[in-house]
Protein backbone atom coordinates (compact mmCIF):
# COMPACT_ATOMS: atom_id res chain seq x y z
CA UNK A 1 0.00 0.00 0.00
CA UNK A 2 1.33 3.43 -0.86
CA UNK A 3 -0.16 6.89 -0.74
CA UNK A 4 1.56 9.59 -2.73
CA UNK A 5 0.91 13.28 -3.16
CA UNK A 6 1.23 15.49 -6.20
CA UNK A 7 0.56 19.20 -6.52
CA UNK A 8 -1.91 20.22 -9.21
CA UNK A 9 -0.49 21.74 -12.36
CA UNK A 10 -2.01 24.86 -13.88
CA UNK A 11 -3.55 22.83 -16.69
CA UNK A 12 -5.62 20.78 -14.23
CA UNK A 13 -6.74 23.80 -12.26
CA UNK A 14 -8.03 25.54 -15.36
CA UNK A 15 -10.01 22.46 -16.39
CA UNK A 16 -12.15 22.48 -13.26
CA UNK A 17 -11.98 20.27 -10.20
CA UNK A 18 -10.46 16.84 -11.03
CA UNK A 19 -12.02 15.03 -8.10
CA UNK A 20 -11.31 11.41 -9.04
CA UNK A 21 -9.62 9.74 -11.98
CA UNK A 22 -8.17 6.43 -13.07
CA UNK A 23 -4.56 6.66 -14.26
CA UNK A 24 -2.17 4.12 -15.72
CA UNK A 25 1.44 5.22 -15.21
CA UNK A 26 4.28 2.84 -16.17
CA UNK A 27 4.45 1.41 -12.64
CA UNK A 28 0.83 0.26 -12.76
CA UNK A 29 -2.78 1.46 -12.53
CA UNK A 30 -3.73 3.85 -9.72
CA UNK A 31 -6.74 5.77 -8.51
CA UNK A 32 -6.05 9.49 -8.11
CA UNK A 33 -8.15 11.59 -5.72
CA UNK A 34 -8.32 15.26 -4.89
CA UNK A 35 -7.48 15.19 -1.17
CA UNK A 36 -10.40 17.07 0.38
CA UNK A 37 -8.69 17.18 3.77
CA UNK A 38 -6.24 19.73 2.37
CA UNK A 39 -8.80 22.12 0.92
CA UNK A 40 -9.25 25.02 0.57
CA UNK A 41 -5.62 26.02 1.09
CA UNK A 42 -3.89 23.24 -0.86
CA UNK A 43 -5.05 21.51 -4.03
CA UNK A 44 -3.14 18.25 -4.02
CA UNK A 45 -3.82 14.78 -5.32
CA UNK A 46 -3.69 11.58 -3.33
CA UNK A 47 -2.57 8.53 -5.31
CA UNK A 48 -4.00 5.17 -4.17
CA UNK A 49 -2.23 2.09 -5.44
CA UNK A 50 -4.48 -0.48 -3.80
CA UNK A 51 -7.80 -0.93 -2.03
CA UNK A 52 -6.43 -0.51 1.54
CA UNK A 53 -5.09 2.93 0.60
CA UNK A 54 -8.50 3.86 -0.74
CA UNK A 55 -10.25 2.53 2.38
CA UNK A 56 -8.03 4.76 4.51
CA UNK A 57 -8.77 7.74 2.24
CA UNK A 58 -12.50 7.11 2.63
CA UNK A 59 -12.37 6.68 6.41
CA UNK A 60 -10.30 9.84 6.90
CA UNK A 61 -12.55 11.87 4.54
CA UNK A 62 -9.93 12.52 1.89
CA UNK A 63 -12.78 11.49 -0.36
CA UNK A 64 -16.38 11.90 0.77
CA UNK A 65 -19.93 12.55 -0.37
CA UNK A 66 -22.44 9.83 -1.20
CA UNK A 67 -22.28 9.82 -5.03
CA UNK A 68 -18.48 10.11 -5.12
CA UNK A 69 -18.11 7.33 -2.57
CA UNK A 70 -20.06 5.05 -4.88
CA UNK A 71 -17.75 5.91 -7.77
CA UNK A 72 -14.66 5.49 -5.60
CA UNK A 73 -15.90 2.14 -4.33
CA UNK A 74 -16.38 0.83 -7.85
CA UNK A 75 -12.94 2.02 -8.92
CA UNK A 76 -11.48 0.47 -5.77
CA UNK A 77 -12.81 -2.95 -6.75
CA UNK A 78 -11.42 -2.46 -10.25
CA UNK A 79 -8.05 -1.45 -8.80
CA UNK A 80 -7.88 -4.61 -6.70
CA UNK A 81 -8.85 -6.71 -9.71
CA UNK A 82 -6.41 -5.13 -12.14
CA UNK A 83 -3.52 -5.40 -9.69
CA UNK A 84 -4.32 -9.03 -8.89
CA UNK A 85 -5.50 -8.70 -5.30
CA UNK A 86 -8.39 -10.57 -3.67
CA UNK A 87 -11.46 -8.82 -5.08
CA UNK A 88 -13.94 -10.10 -2.50
CA UNK A 89 -11.69 -9.04 0.38
CA UNK A 90 -11.22 -5.59 -1.15
CA UNK A 91 -14.94 -5.23 -1.80
CA UNK A 92 -15.83 -6.08 1.80
CA UNK A 93 -13.31 -3.59 3.19
CA UNK A 94 -14.47 -0.84 0.87
CA UNK A 95 -18.18 -1.37 1.49
CA UNK A 96 -17.67 -1.16 5.25
CA UNK A 97 -15.50 1.95 5.25
CA UNK A 98 -18.46 4.36 5.75
CA UNK A 99 -21.55 2.47 6.95
CA UNK A 100 -24.19 5.20 6.53
CA UNK A 101 -23.47 6.09 2.90
CA UNK A 102 -25.42 3.55 0.86
CA UNK A 103 -23.93 4.64 -2.48
CA UNK A 104 -20.55 3.26 -1.44
CA UNK A 105 -21.93 -0.26 -1.13
CA UNK A 106 -23.90 0.18 -4.37
CA UNK A 107 -20.78 1.13 -6.32
CA UNK A 108 -18.73 -1.69 -4.82
CA UNK A 109 -21.45 -4.21 -5.61
CA UNK A 110 -21.80 -3.06 -9.21
CA UNK A 111 -18.10 -3.47 -10.00
CA UNK A 112 -17.84 -6.77 -8.13
CA UNK A 113 -20.85 -8.20 -9.95
CA UNK A 114 -19.32 -7.23 -13.30
CA UNK A 115 -16.11 -8.99 -12.27
CA UNK A 116 -17.90 -12.13 -11.10
CA UNK A 117 -20.11 -12.30 -14.18
CA UNK A 118 -17.11 -12.64 -16.48
CA UNK A 119 -15.58 -15.36 -14.31
CA UNK A 120 -18.91 -17.20 -14.20
CA UNK A 121 -18.99 -17.17 -18.01
CA UNK A 122 -15.56 -18.77 -18.17
CA UNK A 123 -13.54 -15.63 -18.70
CA UNK A 124 -10.11 -15.05 -17.22
CA UNK A 125 -9.17 -12.70 -14.40
CA UNK A 126 -7.72 -10.12 -16.76
CA UNK A 127 -10.98 -9.96 -18.70
CA UNK A 128 -12.93 -9.84 -15.45
CA UNK A 129 -10.80 -6.96 -14.18
CA UNK A 130 -11.45 -5.06 -17.40
CA UNK A 131 -15.19 -5.58 -16.88
CA UNK A 132 -14.96 -4.18 -13.34
CA UNK A 133 -13.16 -1.09 -14.64
CA UNK A 134 -15.76 -0.65 -17.38
CA UNK A 135 -18.50 -0.82 -14.74
CA UNK A 136 -16.75 1.83 -12.62
CA UNK A 137 -16.32 4.14 -15.59
CA UNK A 138 -19.97 3.69 -16.54
CA UNK A 139 -21.07 4.57 -13.01
CA UNK A 140 -18.84 7.65 -13.11
CA UNK A 141 -20.42 8.78 -16.38
CA UNK A 142 -23.96 8.03 -15.22
CA UNK A 143 -23.47 10.05 -12.05
CA UNK A 144 -22.40 13.07 -14.09
CA UNK A 145 -25.51 12.72 -16.23
CA UNK A 146 -27.69 12.28 -13.14
CA UNK A 147 -26.22 15.42 -11.61
CA UNK A 148 -27.26 17.49 -14.62
CA UNK A 149 -30.80 16.11 -14.51
CA UNK A 150 -31.11 16.72 -10.76
CA UNK A 151 -30.05 20.33 -11.29
CA UNK A 152 -32.79 20.85 -13.89
CA UNK A 153 -35.48 19.17 -11.80
CA UNK A 154 -34.44 21.08 -8.71
CA UNK A 155 -34.41 24.41 -10.53
CA UNK A 156 -37.89 23.78 -11.88
CA UNK A 157 -39.10 22.95 -8.37
CA UNK A 158 -37.58 26.13 -6.93
CA UNK A 159 -39.28 28.21 -9.61
CA UNK A 160 -42.57 26.47 -8.86
CA UNK A 161 -42.33 26.98 -5.11
CA UNK A 162 -40.71 30.43 -5.27
CA UNK A 163 -41.90 32.24 -8.40
CA UNK A 164 -40.05 35.39 -9.32
CA UNK A 165 -36.46 34.30 -8.71
CA UNK A 166 -34.11 36.02 -6.30
CA UNK A 167 -33.76 32.80 -4.33
CA UNK A 168 -31.95 32.87 -0.98
CA UNK A 169 -30.89 29.28 -0.38
CA UNK A 170 -29.37 27.74 2.74
CA UNK A 171 -27.25 24.61 2.40
CA UNK A 172 -25.46 22.32 4.82
CA UNK A 173 -22.25 20.32 4.40
CA UNK A 174 -21.05 19.97 0.80
CA UNK A 175 -23.03 18.61 -2.12
CA UNK A 176 -21.15 19.95 -5.14
CA UNK A 177 -18.63 18.73 -7.70
CA UNK A 178 -16.30 17.61 -4.93
CA UNK A 179 -18.74 14.85 -3.95
CA UNK A 180 -19.99 13.85 -7.38
CA UNK A 181 -19.06 12.68 -10.83
CA UNK A 182 -20.72 15.85 -12.13
CA UNK A 183 -21.56 19.18 -10.50
CA UNK A 184 -23.18 17.67 -7.46
CA UNK A 185 -26.63 17.25 -5.97
CA UNK A 186 -28.07 20.10 -3.88
CA UNK A 187 -25.23 22.46 -4.77
CA UNK A 188 -25.83 21.75 -8.46
CA UNK A 189 -29.36 23.11 -8.09
CA UNK A 190 -28.05 26.31 -6.51
CA UNK A 191 -25.44 26.55 -9.26
CA UNK A 192 -28.16 26.17 -11.89
CA UNK A 193 -30.08 29.01 -10.24
CA UNK A 194 -26.93 31.12 -10.18
CA UNK A 195 -26.30 30.60 -13.89
CA UNK A 196 -29.92 31.49 -14.62
CA UNK A 197 -29.56 34.73 -12.66
CA UNK A 198 -32.10 33.61 -10.07
CA UNK A 199 -29.85 33.00 -7.06
CA UNK A 200 -29.73 36.02 -4.80
CA UNK A 201 -27.68 34.48 -1.99
CA UNK A 202 -26.25 31.09 -1.02
CA UNK A 203 -26.10 30.75 2.75
CA UNK A 204 -23.37 28.24 3.64
CA UNK A 205 -23.45 26.48 7.00
CA UNK A 206 -19.85 25.95 8.08
CA UNK A 207 -20.88 22.39 9.10
CA UNK A 208 -19.16 21.46 12.32
CA UNK A 209 -17.05 19.74 13.42
CA UNK A 210 -15.07 19.21 10.20
CA UNK A 211 -16.23 22.37 8.41
CA UNK A 212 -17.14 20.84 5.06
CA UNK A 213 -19.27 23.89 4.35
CA UNK A 214 -16.54 26.40 5.13
CA UNK A 215 -13.75 24.43 3.50
CA UNK A 216 -15.53 22.83 0.54
CA UNK A 217 -18.87 24.48 -0.29
CA UNK A 218 -17.44 27.98 0.07
CA UNK A 219 -14.50 26.85 -2.06
CA UNK A 220 -16.83 25.69 -4.83
CA UNK A 221 -19.06 28.76 -4.56
CA UNK A 222 -16.05 31.05 -4.87
CA UNK A 223 -14.73 29.15 -7.91
CA UNK A 224 -18.12 29.58 -9.59
CA UNK A 225 -18.48 33.28 -8.79
CA UNK A 226 -21.61 32.76 -6.69
CA UNK A 227 -22.91 35.25 -4.14
CA UNK A 228 -22.42 33.34 -0.89
CA UNK A 229 -22.13 34.01 2.82
CA UNK A 230 -20.67 31.66 5.41
CA UNK A 231 -22.34 31.27 8.80
CA UNK A 232 -21.90 29.18 11.92
CA UNK A 233 -24.37 26.32 12.14
CA UNK A 234 -26.08 27.80 15.19
CA UNK A 235 -26.67 31.13 13.41
CA UNK A 236 -29.16 29.56 11.00
CA UNK A 237 -32.08 30.13 13.38
CA UNK A 238 -31.59 33.89 13.38
CA UNK A 239 -31.52 33.86 9.57
CA UNK A 240 -34.87 32.08 9.46
CA UNK A 241 -36.32 34.44 12.06
CA UNK A 242 -35.23 37.42 9.99
CA UNK A 243 -36.96 36.00 6.89
CA UNK A 244 -33.67 35.68 5.01
CA UNK A 245 -34.07 32.05 3.88
CA UNK A 246 -36.36 31.09 0.99
CA UNK A 247 -35.42 27.39 0.78
CA UNK A 248 -33.10 24.80 2.30
CA UNK A 249 -31.24 22.50 -0.10
CA UNK A 250 -29.29 19.51 1.21
CA UNK A 251 -27.94 16.23 -0.12
CA UNK A 252 -28.32 12.79 1.44
CA UNK A 253 -26.16 9.82 2.33
CA UNK A 254 -29.07 7.40 2.65
CA UNK A 255 -32.81 7.68 2.15
CA UNK A 256 -34.87 4.96 3.80
CA UNK A 257 -37.84 3.34 2.10
CA UNK A 258 -40.24 5.53 4.07
CA UNK A 259 -38.46 8.73 3.00
CA UNK A 260 -36.39 9.33 6.13
CA UNK A 261 -33.21 11.14 5.15
CA UNK A 262 -29.76 10.63 6.67
CA UNK A 263 -27.45 13.54 5.97
CA UNK A 264 -24.59 15.35 7.65
CA UNK A 265 -25.33 15.99 11.32
CA UNK A 266 -27.08 19.35 11.67
CA UNK A 267 -29.53 18.71 8.83
CA UNK A 268 -32.39 17.66 11.09
CA UNK A 269 -32.38 20.93 13.09
CA UNK A 270 -32.59 22.81 9.79
CA UNK A 271 -35.66 20.77 8.85
CA UNK A 272 -37.32 21.68 12.14
CA UNK A 273 -36.49 25.36 11.64
CA UNK A 274 -37.73 25.25 8.07
CA UNK A 275 -41.05 23.70 9.06
CA UNK A 276 -41.63 26.27 11.83
CA UNK A 277 -40.85 29.16 9.47
CA UNK A 278 -42.80 27.70 6.50
CA UNK A 279 -39.69 27.37 4.34
CA UNK A 280 -39.33 24.50 1.81
CA UNK A 281 -36.85 21.82 2.91
CA UNK A 282 -35.61 20.05 -0.22
CA UNK A 283 -33.36 16.98 -0.44
CA UNK A 284 -31.44 16.36 -3.67
CA UNK A 285 -29.92 12.91 -4.24
CA UNK A 286 -29.60 10.25 -6.95
CA UNK A 287 -32.05 7.36 -7.02
CA UNK A 288 -29.27 5.03 -5.82
CA UNK A 289 -29.33 6.83 -2.46
CA UNK A 290 -32.86 5.53 -1.85
CA UNK A 291 -32.37 2.22 -0.06
CA UNK A 292 -35.42 -0.09 -0.15
CA UNK A 293 -33.68 -2.47 2.26
CA UNK A 294 -33.72 0.20 5.01
CA UNK A 295 -37.38 0.44 6.02
CA UNK A 296 -37.27 3.61 8.12
CA UNK A 297 -35.07 6.17 9.79
CA UNK A 298 -34.60 4.10 12.95
CA UNK A 299 -33.00 1.38 10.81
CA UNK A 300 -30.27 3.65 9.43
CA UNK A 301 -26.87 2.96 10.96
CA UNK A 302 -25.42 6.32 11.95
CA UNK A 303 -21.65 6.42 11.89
CA UNK A 304 -20.02 7.56 15.14
CA UNK A 305 -16.72 9.30 14.57
CA UNK A 306 -13.67 9.93 16.75
CA UNK A 307 -13.85 12.31 19.69
CA UNK A 308 -10.81 14.32 18.58
CA UNK A 309 -12.84 15.78 15.70
CA UNK A 310 -14.81 17.65 18.38
CA UNK A 311 -12.19 18.17 21.08
CA UNK A 312 -9.56 19.55 18.68
CA UNK A 313 -9.42 22.10 15.92
CA UNK A 314 -7.61 20.58 12.97
CA UNK A 315 -4.32 22.32 12.34
CA UNK A 316 -2.08 19.99 10.32
CA UNK A 317 0.48 22.75 9.77
CA UNK A 318 0.78 23.61 13.46
CA UNK A 319 1.22 20.43 15.55
CA UNK A 320 1.43 20.89 19.30
CA UNK A 321 3.34 18.85 21.84
CA UNK A 322 1.02 16.57 23.76
CA UNK A 323 -1.77 16.76 21.18
CA UNK A 324 -4.12 13.79 20.90
CA UNK A 325 -4.41 11.42 17.94
CA UNK A 326 -6.04 13.98 15.67
CA UNK A 327 -2.95 16.18 15.61
CA UNK A 328 -4.90 19.41 16.05
CA UNK A 329 -5.12 22.16 18.65
CA UNK A 330 -7.01 21.03 21.78
CA UNK A 331 -10.13 23.08 22.58
CA UNK A 332 -11.39 20.91 25.45
CA UNK A 333 -9.72 19.48 28.56
CA UNK A 334 -7.66 16.34 28.04
CA UNK A 335 -9.86 13.24 28.35
CA UNK A 336 -13.12 15.00 27.51
CA UNK A 337 -15.71 12.63 26.07
CA UNK A 338 -17.46 13.73 22.88
CA UNK A 339 -20.72 12.78 21.18
CA UNK A 340 -19.85 12.88 17.49
CA UNK A 341 -22.39 11.29 15.12
CA UNK A 342 -21.49 11.95 11.50
CA UNK A 343 -25.15 12.11 10.46
CA UNK A 344 -28.64 12.72 11.72
CA UNK A 345 -31.97 11.53 10.34
CA UNK A 346 -34.82 13.77 9.18
CA UNK A 347 -38.30 12.16 9.13
CA UNK A 348 -40.23 12.32 5.84
CA UNK A 349 -42.96 14.59 7.23
CA UNK A 350 -40.37 17.38 7.51
CA UNK A 351 -39.15 16.97 3.92
CA UNK A 352 -40.94 19.11 1.34
CA UNK A 353 -39.57 17.19 -1.63
CA UNK A 354 -36.90 14.73 -2.70
CA UNK A 355 -35.33 15.61 -6.04
CA UNK A 356 -33.66 12.85 -8.06
CA UNK A 357 -32.48 12.46 -11.63
CA UNK A 358 -35.71 10.52 -12.30
CA UNK A 359 -38.01 13.24 -11.01
CA UNK A 360 -39.38 14.84 -7.85
CA UNK A 361 -41.23 13.14 -5.00
CA UNK A 362 -43.60 15.43 -3.08
CA UNK A 363 -45.19 14.71 -0.71
CA UNK A 364 -42.60 12.19 0.43
CA UNK A 365 -44.16 8.77 0.98
CA UNK A 366 -42.92 5.20 0.76
CA UNK A 367 -45.30 4.53 -2.12
CA UNK A 368 -44.07 7.50 -4.13
CA UNK A 369 -40.43 6.56 -3.56
CA UNK A 370 -41.05 2.97 -4.59
CA UNK A 371 -42.78 4.12 -7.78
CA UNK A 372 -39.88 6.43 -8.55
CA UNK A 373 -37.34 3.65 -8.12
CA UNK A 374 -39.38 1.26 -10.25
CA UNK A 375 -39.68 3.85 -12.98
CA UNK A 376 -35.96 4.57 -12.88
CA UNK A 377 -35.10 0.86 -13.22
CA UNK A 378 -37.35 0.50 -16.27
CA UNK A 379 -35.51 3.27 -18.08
CA UNK A 380 -32.07 1.67 -17.57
Amino acid sequence: MADQYAQFGEDKQSAGIPVIRWDEPPEGPVLVLLDQRRLPTDEVELVCTDAPALVEAIRTLAVCGAPLLGIAGAYGVALAAVRGFDVDEAAAALAGARPTAVNLAVGVRRAREAYRAVLADGGGREEAAAAALTAARALHREDAEASARMARHGMALLDELLPGGGHRVLTHCNSGALVSGGEGTAFAVALEAHRAGRLRRLWVDETRPLLQGARLTAYEAARNGMAYTLLTDNAAGSLFAAGEVDAVLIGADRIAADGSVANKVGSYPLAVLARYHHVPFIVVAPVTTVDPDTPDGASIEVEQRAAHEVTEVAAPRAPMAGAEAGGGIPVAPLGTQAYNPAFDVTPPELVTAIVTEAGVVSPVTSEALAALRDGARQTL
